[in-house]
């Protein structure tokens, strides 16, 4: 199955994917394949269905027991592979702790495009430049782990967006966000012209900024238009084929 756009050229392919989590008997995915060729896109599913799993395939983090993970043609198969995919695809983790580590704002969000090879000089104005887009102006000396849940989420979303990639896979973006910072987070989202995966449990986040939606279900990737969407969840048969409810 695939979902794609003609305004990005960027692709990446999971082929007959099939991974089980160590002392676990029942598979996450079980021979699963998808293509993304850009646009946006809701990735739905209960919890503990793997969508977070699915992106760590993905960007490398795991690796799948078998099946292949492609970027624009290419078959992914060493770290060094990987490493020049996450130039590409940025990916927001579910939990900002995960993606921030320096001492200060601003060598969080430097750090990036210091190893894509801007001087010290430039990496700063990008991270500055960043950070006003976040709404985060102000903020670049302070101490990272000092900040509130909603603001470590929206530096965590400057390193990604100061890296320029081409693809962005977010996990929960709106975890610990108050209704003020989701809003500027859709305003942000809204207007990148980068494709984007979104994981979430907010649905009406979703709905304002895709209408095609993927479904984690029993291993598999169930397309948009076999999933009947509503606001509460469970999982009950439709016709012949089974459906799901996003939870709100």
């Amino acid at each position: 199955m695939e979902t794609t756009t003609d305004r990005h050229d960027v692709a990446i392919e999971l082929r007959s994917i099939s991974f089980t989590y160590p002392g676990h008997e029942h598979p996450v995915f079980d021979n699963l394949n998808f293509s993304f060729h850009g646009g946006h896109m809701g990735l739905i599913g209960d919890n503990g269905s793997g969508k977070t799993t699915l992106f760590h395939i993905m960007v490398g983090l795991l690796r799948p027991d078998s099946g292949q993970v492609l970027f624009n043609g290419k078959v992914m198969e060493t770290e060094e592979d990987f490493t020049l995919l996450r130039r590409h695809v940025g990916m927001l983790f579910q939990n900002a702790d995960d993606q921030l580590f320096s001492p200060s704002v601003v060598e969080d969000i430097a750090f990036g495009p210091l190893n894509l090879g801007h001087s010290p000089e430039e990496a700063r104005e990008i991270a500055m430049t960043t950070l006003e887009r976040v709404g985060l102006q102000g903020y670049e000396d302070r101490i990272t782990h000092h900040l509130s849940g909603g603001e470590k989420r929206l530096v965590a979303l400057a390193t990604v967006l100061a890296m320029e990639p081409e693809i962005l896979l977010l996990d929960e973006p709106t975890n610990d966000l108050d209704n003020a910072a989701r809003g500027r987070l859709l305003e942000i989202l809204g207007s990148l012209d980068q494709s984007l995966i979104l994981i979430s449990h907010d649905w009406d986040f979703l709905s304002r900024l895709t209408s095609t939606f993927y479904a984690l279900e029993d291993g598999q990737l169930v397309r948009s238009n076999q999933v009947s969407i509503h606001q509460h969840q469970h999982v009950h048969p439709l016709g012949d084929r089974r459906h799901i409810h996003p939870p709100c």
